[in-house]
Protein backbone atom coordinates (compact mmCIF):
# COMPACT_ATOMS: atom_id res chain seq x y z
CA UNK A 1 0.00 0.00 0.00
CA UNK A 2 1.62 3.02 -0.57
CA UNK A 3 1.76 5.88 1.80
CA UNK A 4 1.57 8.32 -0.60
CA UNK A 5 -1.84 7.12 -1.84
CA UNK A 6 -2.83 6.98 1.82
CA UNK A 7 -1.81 10.75 2.60
CA UNK A 8 -4.34 11.98 -0.47
CA UNK A 9 -7.14 10.62 1.10
CA UNK A 10 -6.49 11.80 4.66
CA UNK A 11 -6.03 14.92 3.64
CA UNK A 12 -9.67 15.34 2.46
CA UNK A 13 -11.32 17.53 4.95
CA UNK A 14 -14.72 15.61 5.16
CA UNK A 15 -14.62 12.21 7.33
CA UNK A 16 -17.44 11.14 4.91
CA UNK A 17 -15.31 11.47 2.24
CA UNK A 18 -12.98 8.62 3.86
CA UNK A 19 -15.63 6.12 3.95
CA UNK A 20 -17.27 4.34 0.89
CA UNK A 21 -20.48 2.83 1.13
CA UNK A 22 -21.07 -1.01 1.85
CA UNK A 23 -23.10 -3.25 0.61
CA UNK A 24 -25.11 -6.68 1.61
CA UNK A 25 -23.57 -8.54 5.20
CA UNK A 26 -21.86 -5.23 5.98
CA UNK A 27 -18.28 -6.00 3.98
CA UNK A 28 -16.80 -2.79 2.42
CA UNK A 29 -16.54 -2.96 -1.20
CA UNK A 30 -13.19 -4.35 -3.16
CA UNK A 31 -10.90 -1.90 -3.02
CA UNK A 32 -8.42 -1.49 -6.06
CA UNK A 33 -5.92 -4.18 -5.92
CA UNK A 34 -2.65 -3.27 -5.95
CA UNK A 35 0.56 -4.30 -8.23
CA UNK A 36 2.04 -7.16 -6.00
CA UNK A 37 3.61 -9.94 -8.02
CA UNK A 38 1.73 -12.99 -8.35
CA UNK A 39 2.58 -16.47 -6.55
CA UNK A 40 4.88 -18.69 -8.87
CA UNK A 41 6.07 -22.09 -8.68
CA UNK A 42 9.33 -20.56 -8.40
CA UNK A 43 7.89 -18.79 -5.11
CA UNK A 44 6.47 -21.35 -3.61
CA UNK A 45 9.47 -23.77 -3.97
CA UNK A 46 11.92 -20.90 -2.38
CA UNK A 47 9.64 -20.20 0.47
CA UNK A 48 8.86 -24.17 1.05
CA UNK A 49 12.28 -24.35 2.30
CA UNK A 50 12.22 -21.39 4.50
CA UNK A 51 9.40 -22.71 6.99
CA UNK A 52 10.76 -26.28 6.21
CA UNK A 53 9.12 -28.37 4.05
CA UNK A 54 5.92 -29.77 2.77
CA UNK A 55 4.41 -29.93 6.32
CA UNK A 56 4.25 -26.18 6.53
CA UNK A 57 3.10 -24.97 3.58
CA UNK A 58 -0.10 -25.97 1.90
CA UNK A 59 -1.35 -24.90 -1.62
CA UNK A 60 -4.16 -27.74 -2.14
CA UNK A 61 -7.29 -26.58 -2.59
CA UNK A 62 -8.62 -28.05 0.44
CA UNK A 63 -6.02 -27.14 3.07
CA UNK A 64 -6.43 -23.34 1.93
CA UNK A 65 -10.20 -22.92 2.21
CA UNK A 66 -9.28 -22.76 6.18
CA UNK A 67 -7.43 -19.81 5.20
CA UNK A 68 -9.04 -18.06 2.87
CA UNK A 69 -12.53 -17.07 4.74
CA UNK A 70 -13.16 -15.91 8.08
CA UNK A 71 -15.44 -18.09 10.64
CA UNK A 72 -18.46 -15.90 9.18
CA UNK A 73 -18.31 -16.61 6.13
CA UNK A 74 -18.53 -13.19 5.20
CA UNK A 75 -14.86 -12.42 3.74
CA UNK A 76 -12.80 -14.28 1.40
CA UNK A 77 -9.90 -14.28 -0.23
CA UNK A 78 -7.78 -16.53 -3.10
CA UNK A 79 -4.64 -16.84 -1.74
CA UNK A 80 -3.10 -19.57 -3.63
CA UNK A 81 -0.10 -20.59 -0.89
CA UNK A 82 -0.26 -20.55 3.12
CA UNK A 83 2.20 -21.04 5.77
CA UNK A 84 2.86 -22.03 8.80
CA UNK A 85 6.37 -21.21 9.49
CA UNK A 86 7.66 -23.42 13.01
CA UNK A 87 9.87 -20.51 14.57
CA UNK A 88 9.75 -16.71 14.81
CA UNK A 89 12.99 -16.58 12.63
CA UNK A 90 11.40 -18.61 10.17
CA UNK A 91 8.60 -16.08 10.03
CA UNK A 92 10.81 -13.37 9.72
CA UNK A 93 13.15 -14.66 7.18
CA UNK A 94 9.30 -15.96 4.88
CA UNK A 95 8.37 -11.98 5.40
CA UNK A 96 11.39 -10.74 3.45
CA UNK A 97 11.50 -13.14 1.27
CA UNK A 98 8.05 -12.07 0.49
CA UNK A 99 8.73 -7.93 0.76
CA UNK A 100 11.88 -8.23 -1.40
CA UNK A 101 9.62 -10.53 -4.12
CA UNK A 102 6.77 -7.77 -4.25
CA UNK A 103 4.20 -10.44 -2.55
CA UNK A 104 1.62 -9.28 -0.06
CA UNK A 105 0.99 -10.81 3.05
CA UNK A 106 -1.68 -11.63 5.27
CA UNK A 107 -0.78 -12.49 9.09
CA UNK A 108 -3.17 -14.89 10.50
CA UNK A 109 -3.86 -16.23 14.19
CA UNK A 110 -7.18 -17.99 15.13
CA UNK A 111 -9.16 -16.25 12.40
CA UNK A 112 -11.75 -15.80 14.53
CA UNK A 113 -12.09 -11.85 13.68
CA UNK A 114 -15.64 -10.14 12.58
CA UNK A 115 -13.80 -7.62 10.31
CA UNK A 116 -12.05 -9.44 7.64
CA UNK A 117 -8.64 -8.45 9.16
CA UNK A 118 -6.99 -11.96 9.02
CA UNK A 119 -7.94 -13.22 5.63
CA UNK A 120 -7.07 -12.25 2.05
CA UNK A 121 -8.65 -9.50 0.34
CA UNK A 122 -6.88 -11.19 -3.22
CA UNK A 123 -4.38 -13.88 -3.41
CA UNK A 124 -1.83 -12.52 -0.80
CA UNK A 125 0.15 -15.19 0.68
CA UNK A 126 -0.76 -15.99 4.42
CA UNK A 127 1.63 -16.43 6.80
CA UNK A 128 -0.07 -18.03 10.29
CA UNK A 129 1.15 -18.30 13.70
CA UNK A 130 -0.38 -21.53 14.78
CA UNK A 131 3.07 -23.72 14.78
CA UNK A 132 4.03 -20.58 17.75
CA UNK A 133 2.06 -22.64 20.31
CA UNK A 134 4.40 -22.88 23.49
CA UNK A 135 4.22 -21.77 26.81
CA UNK A 136 7.36 -20.85 27.50
CA UNK A 137 7.81 -19.84 30.88
CA UNK A 138 5.62 -18.43 33.58
CA UNK A 139 7.10 -16.42 36.82
CA UNK A 140 4.53 -17.09 39.93
CA UNK A 141 6.35 -14.40 41.84
CA UNK A 142 5.84 -11.21 38.84
CA UNK A 143 2.60 -13.13 37.28
CA UNK A 144 4.51 -12.93 33.65
CA UNK A 145 4.28 -15.18 31.41
CA UNK A 146 6.11 -15.54 27.65
CA UNK A 147 3.92 -17.48 24.74
CA UNK A 148 4.17 -17.37 21.12
CA UNK A 149 1.79 -16.01 19.62
CA UNK A 150 -0.18 -18.88 18.48
CA UNK A 151 -0.39 -20.01 21.82
CA UNK A 152 -5.12 -20.35 21.85
CA UNK A 153 -6.31 -17.96 24.84
CA UNK A 154 -7.82 -20.80 27.05
CA UNK A 155 -4.83 -23.03 26.96
CA UNK A 156 -2.82 -20.18 27.61
CA UNK A 157 -5.26 -19.35 30.59
CA UNK A 158 -5.44 -23.05 31.55
CA UNK A 159 -1.30 -23.32 31.94
CA UNK A 160 -1.44 -20.21 34.04
CA UNK A 161 -4.50 -21.67 36.06
CA UNK A 162 -1.13 -24.46 37.40
CA UNK A 163 -0.08 -21.11 39.00
CA UNK A 164 -3.42 -19.18 40.72
CA UNK A 165 -2.86 -16.88 37.68
CA UNK A 166 -4.92 -16.18 34.60
CA UNK A 167 -5.30 -14.00 31.36
CA UNK A 168 -6.98 -10.48 31.61
CA UNK A 169 -8.74 -11.49 28.86
CA UNK A 170 -11.63 -13.52 28.04
CA UNK A 171 -13.74 -13.82 25.21
CA UNK A 172 -16.25 -15.99 23.42
CA UNK A 173 -13.51 -17.26 20.90
CA UNK A 174 -11.43 -17.41 23.72
CA UNK A 175 -11.06 -21.63 23.05
CA UNK A 176 -9.88 -20.58 18.94
CA UNK A 177 -8.29 -17.16 19.32
CA UNK A 178 -4.80 -16.89 19.61
CA UNK A 179 -2.74 -14.61 22.08
CA UNK A 180 -0.75 -13.02 18.97
CA UNK A 181 -3.81 -11.99 17.28
CA UNK A 182 -5.90 -10.50 20.32
CA UNK A 183 -2.44 -8.76 20.81
CA UNK A 184 -2.51 -7.50 16.77
CA UNK A 185 -6.42 -6.75 17.58
CA UNK A 186 -5.73 -5.09 20.82
CA UNK A 187 -8.79 -7.56 21.55
CA UNK A 188 -11.14 -6.51 24.75
CA UNK A 189 -13.88 -8.88 25.72
CA UNK A 190 -15.76 -9.80 29.30
CA UNK A 191 -12.95 -8.60 32.02
CA UNK A 192 -11.72 -5.51 30.13
CA UNK A 193 -13.76 -3.22 32.87
CA UNK A 194 -11.33 -5.08 35.80
CA UNK A 195 -8.40 -5.47 34.17
CA UNK A 196 -8.23 -2.85 31.20
CA UNK A 197 -6.70 -2.80 27.90
CA UNK A 198 -3.78 -5.04 26.27
CA UNK A 199 -2.03 -2.29 25.75
CA UNK A 200 -1.88 -1.96 30.12
CA UNK A 201 -1.16 -5.60 30.31
CA UNK A 202 1.54 -6.63 27.75
CA UNK A 203 5.45 -6.40 28.60
CA UNK A 204 6.89 -6.77 25.90
CA UNK A 205 6.94 -8.46 22.27
CA UNK A 206 8.66 -9.89 19.61
CA UNK A 207 7.64 -8.97 16.02
CA UNK A 208 9.08 -9.69 12.86
CA UNK A 209 8.93 -7.22 10.60
CA UNK A 210 8.45 -6.43 6.32
CA UNK A 211 12.14 -6.46 6.03
CA UNK A 212 13.35 -9.55 7.93
CA UNK A 213 13.76 -8.10 11.27
CA UNK A 214 13.08 -9.66 14.44
CA UNK A 215 12.49 -6.89 16.60
CA UNK A 216 13.19 -7.91 20.15
CA UNK A 217 10.63 -5.85 22.62
CA UNK A 218 10.46 -8.80 24.80
CA UNK A 219 11.02 -7.39 28.20
CA UNK A 220 9.43 -9.26 31.07
CA UNK A 221 10.01 -5.56 32.99
CA UNK A 222 6.35 -3.80 34.17
CA UNK A 223 8.33 -0.42 34.36
CA UNK A 224 10.92 0.41 31.59
CA UNK A 225 10.92 4.03 30.89
CA UNK A 226 13.49 4.10 28.61
CA UNK A 227 12.82 5.78 25.51
CA UNK A 228 9.82 5.08 23.05
CA UNK A 229 7.38 2.38 23.89
CA UNK A 230 7.28 0.75 21.02
CA UNK A 231 5.95 -2.26 21.47
CA UNK A 232 2.66 0.03 21.89
CA UNK A 233 2.85 0.48 18.00
CA UNK A 234 1.95 -3.27 17.07
CA UNK A 235 -0.70 -3.55 19.89
CA UNK A 236 -3.76 -2.92 17.70
CA UNK A 237 -2.18 -2.32 14.29
CA UNK A 238 -3.92 -5.63 12.70
CA UNK A 239 -0.57 -6.99 11.60
CA UNK A 240 -0.34 -3.96 9.18
CA UNK A 241 2.75 -3.00 10.92
CA UNK A 242 4.70 -6.23 11.85
CA UNK A 243 3.72 -9.87 12.58
CA UNK A 244 3.62 -10.69 16.48
CA UNK A 245 5.73 -13.96 17.06
CA UNK A 246 5.74 -14.36 20.83
CA UNK A 247 4.29 -12.17 23.89
CA UNK A 248 5.36 -11.31 27.67
CA UNK A 249 2.22 -10.38 29.16
CA UNK A 250 1.30 -9.86 32.95
CA UNK A 251 -1.29 -12.45 34.45
CA UNK A 252 -3.73 -11.86 37.16
CA UNK A 253 -4.21 -13.42 40.23
CA UNK A 254 -6.85 -15.50 39.79
CA UNK A 255 -9.88 -15.21 41.91
CA UNK A 256 -10.89 -18.23 44.24
CA UNK A 257 -14.29 -16.11 44.38
CA UNK A 258 -16.99 -15.74 41.70
CA UNK A 259 -20.22 -14.72 41.74
CA UNK A 260 -22.57 -12.83 39.66
CA UNK A 261 -26.58 -11.46 39.50
CA UNK A 262 -28.66 -11.27 36.70
CA UNK A 263 -31.42 -8.02 37.19
CA UNK A 264 -34.57 -7.06 35.56
CA UNK A 265 -34.57 -3.29 34.96
CA UNK A 266 -37.53 -0.90 33.12
CA UNK A 267 -35.84 1.58 31.98
CA UNK A 268 -32.76 2.76 30.44
CA UNK A 269 -32.02 5.28 32.64
CA UNK A 270 -32.32 3.24 35.73
CA UNK A 271 -29.55 0.57 33.95
CA UNK A 272 -27.25 3.61 34.13
CA UNK A 273 -27.96 4.15 37.66
CA UNK A 274 -27.49 0.46 38.08
CA UNK A 275 -24.01 0.85 37.08
CA UNK A 276 -22.91 3.46 38.98
CA UNK A 277 -24.49 2.10 41.93
CA UNK A 278 -21.93 -1.26 40.70
CA UNK A 279 -19.24 0.80 40.85
CA UNK A 280 -19.87 2.59 44.49
CA UNK A 281 -21.07 -0.56 46.51
CA UNK A 282 -19.00 -3.16 44.59
CA UNK A 283 -15.75 -1.66 44.11
CA UNK A 284 -12.44 -3.49 43.51
CA UNK A 285 -14.74 -6.85 43.12
CA UNK A 286 -16.70 -5.62 40.25
CA UNK A 287 -14.73 -7.71 37.29
CA UNK A 288 -18.19 -7.37 34.76
CA UNK A 289 -21.00 -5.13 33.70
CA UNK A 290 -22.40 -6.90 31.25
CA UNK A 291 -26.15 -5.41 29.22
CA UNK A 292 -28.31 -7.48 27.38
CA UNK A 293 -31.67 -5.91 26.19
CA UNK A 294 -35.15 -8.15 26.01
CA UNK A 295 -34.52 -8.98 22.27
CA UNK A 296 -31.04 -9.98 22.59
CA UNK A 297 -32.34 -12.16 25.56
CA UNK A 298 -35.37 -13.72 23.30
CA UNK A 299 -32.95 -14.56 20.54
CA UNK A 300 -31.02 -16.30 22.95
CA UNK A 301 -33.95 -18.52 24.26
CA UNK A 302 -36.14 -18.77 20.69
CA UNK A 303 -32.41 -19.84 18.69
CA UNK A 304 -30.52 -21.98 21.24
CA UNK A 305 -28.80 -25.09 20.25
CA UNK A 306 -31.03 -28.19 21.05
CA UNK A 307 -28.36 -29.13 23.53
CA UNK A 308 -28.86 -26.58 25.08
CA UNK A 309 -31.33 -25.94 28.51
CA UNK A 310 -31.55 -22.21 29.16
CA UNK A 311 -34.29 -20.09 30.34
CA UNK A 312 -35.19 -16.88 31.32
CA UNK A 313 -33.30 -15.72 34.48
CA UNK A 314 -36.41 -13.80 35.29
CA UNK A 315 -39.31 -15.29 33.78
CA UNK A 316 -42.11 -14.18 36.17
CA UNK A 317 -40.71 -10.18 35.96
CA UNK A 318 -40.41 -9.66 32.20
CA UNK A 319 -38.41 -6.54 31.75
CA UNK A 320 -37.11 -4.29 28.62
CA UNK A 321 -33.31 -4.73 29.86
CA UNK A 322 -30.81 -6.60 31.95
CA UNK A 323 -27.45 -6.64 33.64
CA UNK A 324 -25.37 -9.38 34.28
CA UNK A 325 -23.46 -8.05 37.23
CA UNK A 326 -20.44 -10.01 38.02
CA UNK A 327 -18.12 -10.15 40.98
CA UNK A 328 -14.79 -11.72 41.97
CA UNK A 329 -12.27 -11.88 44.52
CA UNK A 330 -10.09 -14.07 47.55
CA UNK A 331 -12.95 -14.13 50.17
CA UNK A 332 -15.79 -15.74 49.43
CA UNK A 333 -18.09 -14.41 52.47
CA UNK A 334 -16.85 -10.29 52.01
CA UNK A 335 -17.95 -11.11 48.45
CA UNK A 336 -21.10 -12.25 48.69
CA UNK A 337 -21.90 -9.58 51.56
CA UNK A 338 -20.74 -6.56 48.81
CA UNK A 339 -22.90 -8.11 46.10
CA UNK A 340 -25.96 -8.46 48.74
CA UNK A 341 -25.55 -5.25 50.00
CA UNK A 342 -25.60 -4.13 45.91
CA UNK A 343 -28.96 -5.62 45.41
CA UNK A 344 -30.45 -4.46 48.37
CA UNK A 345 -29.85 -0.86 47.22
CA UNK A 346 -30.46 -1.65 44.12
CA UNK A 347 -34.19 -2.92 44.82
CA UNK A 348 -34.71 0.04 47.67
CA UNK A 349 -33.75 2.48 45.23
CA UNK A 350 -36.24 1.36 42.53
CA UNK A 351 -33.93 -0.01 40.60
CA UNK A 352 -34.21 -3.69 40.14
CA UNK A 353 -37.19 -4.96 39.09
CA UNK A 354 -36.21 -8.57 40.32
CA UNK A 355 -33.06 -10.49 40.21
CA UNK A 356 -31.22 -13.63 40.78
CA UNK A 357 -27.91 -14.85 42.02
CA UNK A 358 -25.73 -17.68 40.78
CA UNK A 359 -22.39 -18.33 43.18
CA UNK A 360 -20.36 -20.73 40.73
CA UNK A 361 -20.98 -23.74 38.94
CA UNK A 362 -23.53 -24.23 36.81
CA UNK A 363 -25.77 -21.41 37.62
CA UNK A 364 -23.32 -18.66 37.24
CA UNK A 365 -22.22 -20.37 34.04
CA UNK A 366 -25.57 -20.86 32.65
CA UNK A 367 -26.29 -16.77 32.93
CA UNK A 368 -22.83 -16.30 31.36
CA UNK A 369 -24.16 -18.89 28.47
CA UNK A 370 -27.03 -16.39 27.90
CA UNK A 371 -24.83 -13.39 27.59
CA UNK A 372 -21.98 -15.17 25.60
CA UNK A 373 -24.84 -17.13 23.16
CA UNK A 374 -26.25 -13.82 21.48
CA UNK A 375 -23.84 -14.04 18.61
CA UNK A 376 -24.15 -17.51 17.78
CA UNK A 377 -27.99 -17.37 18.48
CA UNK A 378 -28.24 -14.88 15.63
CA UNK A 379 -26.03 -16.56 13.19
CA UNK A 380 -28.74 -19.40 14.05
CA UNK A 381 -31.69 -17.39 12.76
CA UNK A 382 -30.44 -16.40 9.60
CA UNK A 383 -28.61 -14.49 7.67
CA UNK A 384 -26.86 -12.43 7.33
CA UNK A 385 -26.07 -10.82 10.47
CA UNK A 386 -24.86 -6.62 10.58
CA UNK A 387 -22.65 -6.48 13.22
CA UNK A 388 -21.28 -3.15 15.02
CA UNK A 389 -19.40 -3.03 17.50
CA UNK A 390 -19.16 0.74 18.97
CA UNK A 391 -18.27 2.78 21.89
CA UNK A 392 -20.48 5.35 22.90
CA UNK A 393 -21.11 7.99 25.66
CA UNK A 394 -23.29 6.47 28.34
CA UNK A 395 -25.69 9.20 28.45
CA UNK A 396 -26.89 8.15 24.69
CA UNK A 397 -25.56 4.84 24.68
CA UNK A 398 -28.79 2.54 23.88
CA UNK A 399 -30.06 5.49 21.46
CA UNK A 400 -28.42 4.26 18.40
CA UNK A 401 -30.57 0.73 18.96
CA UNK A 402 -33.81 2.56 19.49
CA UNK A 403 -32.64 5.38 16.38
CA UNK A 404 -31.57 2.24 13.93
CA UNK A 405 -34.85 0.35 14.78
CA UNK A 406 -36.72 3.65 14.01
CA UNK A 407 -35.02 4.22 10.86
CA UNK A 408 -35.71 0.60 9.92
CA UNK A 409 -39.19 0.70 10.31
CA UNK A 410 -40.08 3.80 9.33
CA UNK A 411 -38.72 1.87 5.70
CA UNK A 412 -40.67 -1.26 6.47
CA UNK A 413 -38.37 -3.25 8.00
CA UNK A 414 -39.17 -4.89 11.50
CA UNK A 415 -40.06 -7.57 13.65
CA UNK A 416 -43.17 -8.61 11.19
CA UNK A 417 -40.72 -8.87 8.01
CA UNK A 418 -38.39 -11.14 9.83
CA UNK A 419 -35.83 -8.10 10.70
CA UNK A 420 -34.88 -7.68 14.40
CA UNK A 421 -32.61 -4.91 15.68
CA UNK A 422 -30.99 -5.99 19.18
CA UNK A 423 -27.99 -4.42 21.42
CA UNK A 424 -25.82 -5.75 23.83
CA UNK A 425 -22.65 -5.65 25.22
CA UNK A 426 -19.51 -4.45 27.59
CA UNK A 427 -21.76 -1.53 29.75
CA UNK A 428 -18.85 -1.06 32.23
CA UNK A 429 -16.83 -0.23 29.16
CA UNK A 430 -19.19 1.83 27.20
CA UNK A 431 -18.99 -0.71 24.31
CA UNK A 432 -22.15 -1.72 22.17
CA UNK A 433 -22.84 -4.87 19.91
CA UNK A 434 -25.34 -3.84 17.70
CA UNK A 435 -26.70 -6.13 15.59
CA UNK A 436 -29.11 -6.08 12.75
CA UNK A 437 -30.63 -9.54 12.42
CA UNK A 438 -32.18 -10.33 8.46
CA UNK A 439 -33.78 -13.92 7.16
CA UNK A 440 -32.54 -13.12 3.80
CA UNK A 441 -30.08 -10.75 1.97
CA UNK A 442 -31.79 -7.36 0.83
CA UNK A 443 -29.14 -4.40 -0.54
CA UNK A 444 -31.93 -2.12 0.98
CA UNK A 445 -30.95 -2.76 4.46
CA UNK A 446 -27.12 -2.32 4.63
CA UNK A 447 -27.72 1.03 2.70
CA UNK A 448 -30.17 2.11 5.24
CA UNK A 449 -27.60 0.91 7.69
CA UNK A 450 -24.62 2.32 6.73
CA UNK A 451 -22.87 5.09 6.50
CA UNK A 452 -25.62 6.32 8.46
CA UNK A 453 -24.34 4.02 11.85
CA UNK A 454 -20.70 5.06 11.19
CA UNK A 455 -22.07 9.24 11.33
CA UNK A 456 -24.40 8.55 14.44
CA UNK A 457 -21.07 7.45 16.49
CA UNK A 458 -19.28 10.26 14.87
CA UNK A 459 -21.69 12.74 15.68
CA UNK A 460 -21.62 11.57 19.68
CA UNK A 461 -17.57 11.69 20.27
CA UNK A 462 -18.06 8.15 19.48
CA UNK A 463 -15.61 4.92 18.02
CA UNK A 464 -16.71 2.87 15.03
CA UNK A 465 -14.45 0.52 16.50
CA UNK A 466 -14.61 -0.84 20.23
CA UNK A 467 -12.76 -3.89 20.41
CA UNK A 468 -12.91 -5.82 17.03
CA UNK A 469 -10.23 -3.59 15.18
CA UNK A 470 -11.07 -2.04 11.49
CA UNK A 471 -9.93 -4.68 9.33
CA UNK A 472 -11.17 -4.52 5.65
CA UNK A 473 -14.40 -4.34 6.65
CA UNK A 474 -14.09 -0.34 8.19
CA UNK A 475 -11.06 0.48 6.56
CA UNK A 476 -12.32 3.09 4.59
CA UNK A 477 -14.39 4.52 7.48
CA UNK A 478 -11.71 5.01 9.95
CA UNK A 479 -12.14 9.23 9.36
CA UNK A 480 -15.29 8.65 11.56
CA UNK A 481 -13.36 8.26 14.49
CA UNK A 482 -10.06 9.31 13.50
CA UNK A 483 -9.03 13.06 11.92
CA UNK A 484 -7.09 13.20 8.84
CA UNK A 485 -4.15 14.00 10.80
CA UNK A 486 -4.48 11.42 12.98
CA UNK A 487 -4.63 9.17 9.38
CA UNK A 488 -1.95 10.79 7.95
CA UNK A 489 0.59 10.23 10.90
CA UNK A 490 -0.34 6.39 10.71
CA UNK A 491 0.21 6.49 6.93
CA UNK A 492 3.75 7.72 7.49
CA UNK A 493 4.04 5.15 10.49
CA UNK A 494 3.08 2.45 7.95
CA UNK A 495 5.48 3.84 5.44
CA UNK A 496 8.28 3.73 7.63
CA UNK A 497 7.80 0.12 8.91
CA UNK A 498 6.98 -1.21 6.18
CA UNK A 499 7.48 1.01 2.27
CA UNK A 500 6.71 -1.79 0.34
CA UNK A 501 2.83 -2.26 1.55
CA UNK A 502 3.69 -6.10 1.99
CA UNK A 503 1.99 -6.41 5.30
CA UNK A 504 -2.09 -7.04 5.21
CA UNK A 505 -2.92 -4.31 2.62
CA UNK A 506 -6.25 -3.11 2.39
CA UNK A 507 -6.86 -3.48 5.72
CA UNK A 508 -7.06 -0.57 8.49
CA UNK A 509 -6.26 2.40 6.89
CA UNK A 510 -7.92 3.81 3.48
CA UNK A 511 -6.83 2.16 0.20
CA UNK A 512 -5.94 4.35 -2.95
Amino acid sequence: MAAAALLSVARQPSRTALFAFTRSLGTAPTPPRHSFDKISAQHISALKQIVGGDANCFTDATSLAAYNADWTGRYRGSSQLALRPPTPRAVADALKYCTQHGLAVVPQGGNTGLVGGGVPVYDEVVISTAALNAVESVDADSGCVVAGAGVVLQALDEELAKHNLMVPLDLGAKGSCHIGGNVSTNAGGLRYLRYGSLHGSVLGLEVALADGTLLDLLSTCRKDNTGYDLKQLFIGAEGTLGIVTRVALQAAPRPSSVQAAWIGIQTFEDVRRALRLARRHLGETLSAFEFVDRASLDVVLEGQHASMRLHDPLPDNPTPFHALVEVSGSNEAHDTEKLEHFLEAASEEGIAVDGTVASGGRQLAELWAIREGISEALARRGAPVYKYDVSIPLSCWYDIVTDMRARLSEAGYNDSSGVRVVGYGHMGDANMHLNISSLEVDDRIGNLIEPWVYEWVSSRGGSISAEHGLGQMKASAIGYSKHPEAVRLMAQIKDVLDPSGTLNPYKVLPSS
